[in-house]
């Protein structure tokens, strides 16, 4: 069955970075456009990034451009966020998704806690 797992979240103060992991399985990983969304204390969900099969292309959420990089290792079959010069409003469960050939998605990782705070 598909199973994704991240991990890496935790506690950082603002401006600290953090990297965190989707490990995927179950399903053919290269062969899907992945995403990371994430939703902040009494907030909905905010999408943050996808990437593309290959990992050749990124696209990014206005409020993280420039700060998160998104990244892939197919032979891994692991997903990747760097976040660098992290602020408080970052705080949140970051969540893995597949993304289906209509661009929605269909499988979810049960998320991890990142909390940007002094």
């Amino acid at each position: 069955q598909v199973q994704l797992v991240e991990s890496g979240g935790g506690l950082v103060q603002p401006g600290g970075s953090l990297r965190l992991s989707c490990a995927a399985s179950g399903f053919t990983f290269s062969s899907y456009w992945m995403n990371w969304v994430r939703q902040a204390p009494g907030k909905g969900l905010e999408w943050v990034s996808d990437i593309n099969i290959s990992g050749s292309t990124t696209f990014y959420a206005d409020s993280v451009k420039g700060r998160f990089t998104m990244s892939r290792d197919n032979a891994k079959n692991t997903l990747y966020l760097q976040m660098n010069s992290l602020k408080s409003e970052d705080t949140g469960v970051y969540y893995c998704a597949k993304e289906t050939s209509r661009g929605e998605y269909d499988y979810w990782g049960q998320g991890t806690q990142v909390t940007v705070s002094s």
